[in-house]
């Protein structure tokens, strides 16, 4: 029985090793291919030769740099508009979540379900609709930071699924006492709610910050044809279709880590408060 046991371990210690492996790898890819260099005598070699760099350089990073490259002030961008979202995202959902959680008022499960069901449409349907809108009033090229801002918080509060979760599980006992002292619906919220609710505070600032950081799709569709009003994802993706492909694409590479590395550093250090914030969400009473 032992032996059969530690059979099974060794087999799924061999397929997690695996899986973690081809996980790994594009990873492990995307950080060499940074610190290669170009000459006009690299030539093939094979795959090995192709993933390790003949010649390591940090010149790629030191052309991000450059004010000639635009980098740092797409990464600006992505970061004013990150912060701005996160900041506003986060207090409408946390305050729509409290409501939904603590109050009964008329037409509550009707708003609900109606936010269930416009949540189950993809938002891209409604690009073209939101282009026009913000293009009527200067919002896309030149005002293309403002607009993505507007955008991301206009609907925050149909993200309320999780935290609100996260809420029920919270005695309202506890509610009734401070109501009882005298303290106020915002009181309760900002000095008892919210410390009880730190998890899934950290979660949806997490959450709120990831998505603009990483927004792609419309990003480009907004600031199209202004490079000064890219993000870090649009603009990257400018220099892989450019003519130097090759030149360009260690630099793409060395800007990819370089964005990365916030988000890997906010998930390291948030890890627990992350995991506890998504399993504490899940629990329907």
């Amino acid at each position: 029985m032992k032996a059969k046991r530690r059979a099974n371990l060794a087999v799924s210690y061999v397929i997690l090793v695996i899986i973690s492996i081809i996980w790994l790898f594009p990873f492990v890819c995307l950080v060499l291919q940074s610190f290669r260099g170009y000459s006009a005598a690299d030539g093939g070699g094979g795959m090995v030769n192709y993933l390790l760099p003949k010649r390591w350089t940090l010149d790629s990073y030191k052309f991000l740099f450059r004010s000639e490259s635009k980098f740092m002030k797409w990464y600006l961008n992505t970061f004013i508009i990150a912060v701005a979202v996160t900041v506003i995202q986060s207090f409408v959902v946390v305050c729509v979540s409290y409501a939904l959680s603590r109050m009964r008022f008329k037409g509550r499960k009707l708003l609900m379900n109606i936010w269930l069901v416009l949540g189950m449409f993809p938002g891209f349907l409604t690009m073209i609709c939101l282009y026009y809108l913000l293009k009527s009033i200067g919002l896309t090229q030149e005002g293309a930071i403002p607009g993505l801002i507007l955008i991301a918080a206009a609907g925050s509060g149909m993200g309320y699924y999780v935290c609100k979760g996260y809420f029920d599980t919270i005695p309202r006992s506890l509610d009734e006492a401070a109501r009882i002292d005298g303290a106020t619906r915002m009181q309760i919220l900002n000095i008892l709610i919210a410390p009880l609710s730190k998890p899934i505070i950290i979660y949806q600032l997490l959450v709120a910050f990831m998505a603009p950081w990483c927004d792609y799709i419309f990003a480009s569709y907004v600031a199209f044809g202004k490079s000064d009003s890219y993000n870090v994802a649009v603009g990257l993706q400018r220099w892989v279709w450019t003519n130097d492909y090759q030149g360009y694409f260690t630099r793409f590479c060395a800007g990819g880590i370089l964005v990365a590395v916030p988000v890997t550093i906010l998930f390291m250090c948030l890890q627990k408060y992350y995991v506890e914030g998504v399993t504490g969400g899940a629990v329907k009473g």
